[in-house]
C-alpha cells in the first residue's frame, strides 16, 4: 500500500523574521519589498536579494496582517449571480477579472444564492473588502449599503436594472430592451406579439421589465402583446409550440437569443414558417443566433466593457466620498436578419 508522505508536526511557518535573515536586511525592507511600497527607495539588488529568500523559504505575505496594516483589504468580492450566459457575457467577466487584477486587486467570488438582501450585504461585510461589484441577483437596499460601508468598504457598485441609493449604481436599462424589440415588430407589420417571461427566478428582474417595455411600446399603437411562460428546456419549448396557433400570435419577443432559438427551432417542428407565420426577435446578438437559417434578428445591446468598469471600481476606491452615482451604461438597438 503506497502512503503520502508525512507531514511534519514541528515544522514551522516561515516568517518574515526568516527573510530578513537569509537575505541580510531588516523586516522592515522584507515588508517594503514583498508589499511593493514605492514610497521607500530600495536598490533592485537588494530587492531581489528578498525575493529569493522569500522563494527558497516558501514565504508569502499574510494578507489579514496586511490588511490591517493598511486599514482595508485589497478584495473586490463579486457575488455570484445567475446573470445571462453565453460568449458575451463570458468575454465581460474575464475582462472585468483581468482588469481588476492589473490593478493590484485580489477578486474574491462569494456565493450568495439563497441569502436575502440584508444577510448578503452582513456575510461580504465580514471579508472586509475594499469594493463590492453586485450584479443585481440579490437587490442590495441603502441598509445594506449603509452595512457595507461601515466594515471599510470604499466602493460598493451595482450592475443591474434599478439603481440602488447609495452605490455606484450602473443601470442596465431593460425595459429599452423591450421596447426596441416590439418597435421594431410593429414596423414590420405585426400586431399580436407574445413576449418570452422565463420560468427561470434569476431573469424575473430583467425579464418583467423587458414585458413592461414592450407593453409601452405597444400603447395606442392597436398591437396586442402576451406574456408567454417558458422554461429553458425543449419540453417547454414543444409545449408552447403545440398550442401556438391557437394563441393567434403572428410575432414573438423571446428575452433572448438562446430563448428565440429554443422557441423558433419548436415552431419549426411544428410546421409554422419563420418568418412567414410567426416573426422572432432574440437579444445578445449571439455569433449562433447570425449562423441559423433563419439568421435571427436580435437586439443587440451596448454594455460598458470590464476594463471600465475596473476602472470605476478604482476610481471609487481612490476617491470614496459616501455617496452613489447612478449611470445609464448599455445602448441598444434591432440587428434586422431574415427571422422578422
Amino acid at each position: 500500500m503506497n502512503h503520502l508522505p508525512e507531514q511534519s508536526a514541528d515544522r514551522s511557518v516561515p516568517t518574515s523574521a526568516d527573510v530578513a535573515r537569509l537575505a541580510g536586511v531588516s523586516r522592515a525592507t522584507v515588508s517594503y519589498v514583498l508589499n511593493n511600497t514605492s514610497a521607500v527607495r530600495i536598490s533592485e539588488p537588494t530587492r531581489r536579494k528578498v525575493r529569493e529568500a522569500a522563494e527558497s523559504l516558501g514565504y508569502v505575505p499574510h494578507a489579514a496582517a496586511r490588511s490591517l496594516r493598511a486599514g482595508h483589504t485589497s478584495i473586490v468580492l463579486l457575488p455570484t449571480a445567475r446573470v445571462p450566459s453565453g460568449a458575451f457575457f463570458g468575454r465581460f467577466f474575464t475582462e472585468l477579472h483581468e482588469a481588476l487584477r492589473r490593478l493590484d486587486y485580489t477578486v474574491v467570488q462569494y456565493g450568495s444564492l439563497g441569502l436575502g438582501p440584508d444577510e448578503a450585504a452582513r456575510a461580504w461585510a465580514e471579508l472586509r473588502p475594499v469594493a463590492v461589484v453586485s450584479f443585481g441577483e440579490i437587490a442590495l437596499t441603502p441598509h445594506g449599503v449603509n452595512v457595507l460601508k461601515r466594515s471599510g468598504a470604499r466602493a460598493v457598485v451595482t450592475l443591474g436594472p434599478e439603481c440602488v441609493e447609495g452605490a455606484h449604481s450602473l443601470v442596465m436599462d431593460q425595459r429599452g430592451i423591450g421596447a426596441r424589440a416590439v418597435e421594431h415588430l410593429i414596423g414590420r407589420g405585426c400586431r399580436n406579439i407574445g413576449v418570452v417571461q422565463p420560468e427561470e427566478p434569476a431573469l424575473a428582474p430583467f425579464s418583467a421589465l423587458r414585458l413592461a417595455g414592450a407593453r409601452t411600446a405597444a400603447d395606442g399603437t392597436g398591437a396586442r402583446v402576451e406574456p408567454l411562460a417558458l422554461a429553458c428546456d425543449e419540453k417547454s419549448a414543444a409545449a408552447l409550440a403545440a398550442r401556438w396557433r391557437g394563441l393567434g400570435l403572428d410575432a414573438v419577443f423571446a428575452h433572448d437569443d438562446e430563448y428565440a432559438m429554443l422557441l423558433m427551432r419548436a415552431l419549426q417542428d411544428e410546421g409554422i414558417r419563420i418568418p412567414e407565420g410567426t416573426a422572432v426577435v432574440g437579444c445578445d446578438d449571439t455569433l449562433i443566433g447570425r449562423l441559423l437559417r433563419p439568421r435571427l434578428s436580435t437586439v443587440h445591446i451596448d454594455l460598458v466593457t470590464g476594463q471600465q468598469l475596473a476602472e470605476l471600481v478604482d476610481r471609487a476606491v481612490r476617491a470614496p466620498d459616501g455617496t452613489g452615482e447612478q449611470h445609464d451604461v448599455m445602448e441598444t438597438w434591432v440587428v434586422h436578419r431574415e427571422s422578422s
